[in-house]
């Protein structure tokens, strides 16, 4: 799978798992939106990754980093309030972004091989 595709696929799923538990909240905040805004400008970086564009694939990295770096704090508030299901949620995107940086790493690495080829 290349890395454009593993983006878009995160950028949904912080979307998605972030409007879910702004919506589920009783008491919803909005920076609970923070992921789905990082997941919406991941979407609009997708054809410059998919295209190479290495300016657009570092913005992504970073974006992807800010927001890996962004959901400890979630998560530790979901499990002092020992929610299962929010656990699940922050986890779930925590596990697509971490992926998401993985393959971007791989893809940068494989591009500098191909460089020196």
């Amino acid at each position: 799978m290349k890395a454009h595709h593993i983006s878009l696929s995160n950028a949904l799923i912080l979307i998605f798992f972030s409007l879910w538990g702004y919506l589920a909240s009783e008491t919803p905040s909005p920076t609970a939106l923070i992921p789905a805004f990082a997941g919406a400008a991941l979407v609009f970086l997708y054809v410059g990754l998919k295209n190479e564009n290495k300016v657009q694939a570092h913005i992504a990295v970073i974006i992807t980093l800010v927001i890996l770096i962004g959901l400890i704090k979630p998560l530790i508030g979901a499990i002092k309030k020992d929610e299962l299901l929010p656990i699940i949620r922050v986890l779930t995107m925590i596990f697509s972004t971490f992926l998401s940086l993985v393959f971007f790493v791989k893809s940068f690495i494989d591009a500098r091989k191909n460089k020196k080829k």
